[in-house]
């Protein structure tokens, strides 16, 4: 494992886009060469059996004639031996050539696999947006497979049939260029039959991989978001766009295979022929005395070795593009920009006060699409915070720049009274607890999702954080209470009791600042009181970003920003909002109504 585990070279950072299959495997290469000892251990392992299959079937001749000429029964014997031997080798360096290479492109892949989870945790906010989770996820698997399958068996088989070709041909001439020119006649037909072949698949090669990513993506979407499906009636819409996304599949893996499935009986064809002119031509030649019947066998067995490489290339060339597709789809993720690097003078942060400001801040998600627009308050420690409006006001846009998912595009966000993109990331975030209107379970037991609020904590630590959440009460009642297992994405429970767990992750951090996106929109009216009571508790002394729509659960907050389309249009408290007689006063009215 130790020697699998190379850190990620600068090499592999602000490459140019992934645009041709050139700069592809070249990419691909600079994987591979992280171990260019068991490489260069490969191609010695490879020559050594080519030359020994080249051995092999000059000797066979040679038994033949000796047989014909002068059948000494001690010197035939002695041909045997030697013949027995070279195959014997030959399979010995077959097999090490092949367990050698298994190694070395599994650890390429395992480099590139890694590169790729790893570069995925660095991508910014914006970049999740872009892509379904299944499309993600093809690319990481089906993608990384492809590339693995054909590294396994390439690499050797490209290297091998350039040897094997060329050593024939050598051997070939040098035992009679009559016969050898009666060998080549073939080789014009097979190179513009693969010519043409290979000019069809590589773009049916990549459209079934972009297919099979799109077919991946909606069915992970559907099968997560299957209850809204049944309860929409939409199971016949769903059903229709699945097929034409499946068709879509279908055809282009169809064709690329049907193209590819020529292949074989080109070359069946071609081989044949091949064995024809020299047999026919041999028989001319020996009748005439040019040429000798061991010659003519030794002929027909380099004439295979030479046009059987050249079928191997092609269907190993078919490999590729099918490899590249997939690497190109890894590659293009690779080069996303990850989320921007800290600033050169960014420094640690030991302790956060929780003095928060917004000076005229404007956000833009994309250039025409702007978020927040001249956003401007100030918070003083330990103060509660709440944010309202409507859906796309942009509340969660100021939570998130707080957290510095994304940076504001003018203006400026100010802690403790410093610019916070002169503090690290990682420094600021560990000070932060964010609870989120849909809670994220991971597969592990309800302790260890719990105690990822904070890998120290002691099991008493993390059970006392469930108390303060009012988690404990659910959790007790299980058979086996706190090393209960999770089902991915906390299936089993239901969404309140994954609330309340996330909540009892965010109170064991105990950070210095606590954004609550609609922490208790999912939970009943009596656990929302208990949770709020807890929660009042928890944020006293510690500066609090509060999303809400339930105007109840934000009463006593000691300052409310009233947003839409981006703005802050009123701000004050619960209090001095409602006197106001505007649209807080008018949101607290229509709510009281219902």
């Amino acid at each position: 494992m130790a020697d699998r585990k190379h850190a990620q070279s600068a090499a592999f950072t602000g490459r140019p886009k992934v645009d041709d299959m050139k700069s592809t495997l070249r990419r691909i290469w600079s994987y591979m060469m992280q171990e260019k000892g068991k490489f260069y251990f490969v191609l010695l392992a490879i020559f050594i059996s080519s030359s020994l299959s080249l051995a092999g079937p000059y000797l066979l001749g040679v038994v033949i004639d000796t047989i014909i000429q002068n059948p000494e029964r001690s010197r035939v014997m002695m041909l045997l031996i030697y013949l027995g031997v070279i195959y014997l080798f030959q399979s010995v360096f077959m097999w090490v050539q092949s367990y050698s290479m298994i190694q070395l492109s599994q650890n390429t892949v395992y480099r590139m696999r890694e590169h790729l989870f790893n570069h995925l945790q660095h991508l910014p906010m914006a970049f999740f947006q872009k892509y379904q989770q299944g499309e993600l996820m093809s690319r990481l698997t089906n993608d990384m497979e492809n590339v693995s399958r054909t590294l396994n068996s390439a690499v050797i088989q490209f290297v091998t049939s350039v040897l094997t070709i060329a050593g024939t041909l050598i051997i070939m001439l040098v035992l009679s260029p009559m016969l050898t020119l009666l060998t080549v006649t073939v080789v014009p037909v097979m190179y513009y039959g693969m010519k043409w072949i290979t000019k069809r698949t590589g773009t049916y090669f990549k459209n079934q991989q972009k297919n099979l990513g799109e077919v991946n993506g909606y069915a992970e979407e559907m099968f997560s978001g299957q209850p809204i499906v049944a309860m929409f009636s939409k199971e016949a819409d769903v059903e229709k766009e699945f097929a034409e996304k499946n068709e879509a599949l279908y055809e282009s893996g169809y064709w690329a295979q049907v193209y590819t499935g020529f292949i074989p009986k080109l070359m069946n064809m071609l081989n044949s022929l091949s064995f024809a002119i020299i047999v026919g031509g041999g028989a001319v030649l020996a009748l005439n005395g040019f040429v000798t019947v061991g010659l003519i066998v030794t002929f027909t067995t380099y004439s295979r070795q030479f046009t059987r490489p050249l079928n191997d290339l092609a269907n190993q060339f078919n490999m590729i593009l099918s490899a590249v597709a997939g690497a190109e789809r890894v590659l293009s993720i690779i080069d996303e920009e990850a989320e921007t690097t800290d600033e050169k003078e960014a420094v640690e942060v030991e302790n956060i006060n929780g003095d928060v400001a917004f000076e005229h801040v404007h956000f833009y998600y994309d250039q025409e699409e702007k978020a927040l627009e001249d956003v401007s308050f100030h918070v003083k420690p330990g103060s509660t915070v709440a944010l309202v409006g409507p859906t796309g006001a942009g509340k969660t846009t100021v939570v998130s720049l707080l957290s510095r998912f994304y940076d504001a595009t003018e203006g400026r966000v100010r802690i403790d009274g410093k610019d916070i993109r002169s503090l690290k990331r990682s420094a600021l975030r560990e000070h932060m607890g964010l609870v989120l209107q849909d809670a994220v379970m991971f597969h592990a037991s309800i302790r260890e999702n719990i105690r990822y609020g904070r890998l120290d904590a002691t099991d008493d630590e993390v059970e006392q954080a469930a108390i303060a959440a009012r988690a404990d009460v659910f959790i007790s009642k299980f058979r086996y209470g706190y090393d209960t297992m999770l089902d991915s994405d906390g299936k089993g429970i239901s969404q309140g009791q994954r609330q309340l767990l996330s909540i009892a992750r965010a109170i064991l951090k105990n950070p210095s600042l606590f954004i609550l996106d609609e922490a208790t929109s999912s939970i009943d009216t009596v656990t929302e009181i208990k949770i709020n009571e807890a929660l009042q508790t928890l944020m006293k002394d510690r500066t609090s970003f509060v999303i809400a729509h339930r105007l109840n659960t934000i009463r006593n907050a000691d300052l409310i920003l009233v947003m839409e389309h981006g703005r802050i249009v009123e701000q004050g408290s619960h209090n001095e909002l409602v006197s106001l007689g505007g649209r807080y006063a008018d949101l607290v009215s229509k709510q009281a109504a219902h």
